[in-house]
């Protein structure tokens, strides 16, 4: 049944710059991923490139988290995102890590599986750094699909707290507002998600868990 897939859809960049590497942000990856199963969704993990997906370093455990054993097994090796992954699907999910921010934006394939989403009225879910796959997405008569949303996502303040900000090639939240978003944020590093109608977006890694219940609430009303 087509109507209880989940498509994920990860970054494979490692580095923002020689000495610091990034990748997936693991719990915005891995508590979607387990809220999408326990909701009764299949679900398909894709990367970019395909093959192995770097984590961040930041984001791993000190300790093993169990219940993202299963979740991790993915990432071993995904499949790579293609335009056949455009149909199929209930619904689209991009996790965030930096590593988005360089290989989400000008992606054609993931660009296309989007607006092929939103045409078909997909529910369209992503948090922290993952919208910077939204900021390039259109319709198909070329209308950026945020504009006049209620979006969030990782915020300017956030990105210039952590003295990342002049490594990225743009900022997130002022990248959205430009393309005609709504953009609310919560406090920096506090849990803040948004869904508007079939757009569902999270704001930092604290927010993976709230994005997730949201996506989920969109996907049930939509199978």
């Amino acid at each position: 049944m087509s109507n209880k897939k989940v498509l994920m859809v990860v970054t494979n960049h490692t580095k923002i710059t020689d000495d610091h590497k990034t990748g997936l942000w693991l719990e915005e990856y891995a508590v979607p991923y387990n809220a999408f199963k326990e909701a009764g969704y299949d679900v398909k993990v894709t990367s970019i490139q395909g093959g192995e997906v770097p984590l961040d370093p930041n984001s791993i455990p000190e300790e093993e988290v169990s219940e993202w054993a299963e979740a991790q097994e993915q990432l071993k090796d995904t499949a790579q995102l293609s335009k056949e992954d455009a149909n199929g699907f209930i619904g689209i999910f991009l996790p965030g890590g930096h590593g988005t921010m360089f290989d989400f934006p000008q992606n054609e394939t993931l660009q296309y599986v989007l607006q092929q989403h939103a045409e078909q009225g997909n529910v369209i879910g992503s948090v922290c750094h993952g919208p910077s796959g939204l900021v390039n997405a259109t319709y198909e008569n070329g209308q950026p699909i945020v504009k006049g949303k209620k979006v969030t996502g990782f915020t300017d303040s956030e990105e210039i707290g952590m003295n990342l900000d002049q490594h990225m090639p743009f900022m997130l939240e002022t990248e959205l507002r430009n393309k005609g978003a709504n953009f609310s944020k919560g406090e920096d590093w506090s849990v803040h998600a948004v869904r508007d109608g079939n757009l569902v977006t999270g704001q930092n890694p604290m927010s993976s868990e709230s994005a997730a219940e949201k996506m989920v609430e969109a996907l049930n009303e939509h199978s």
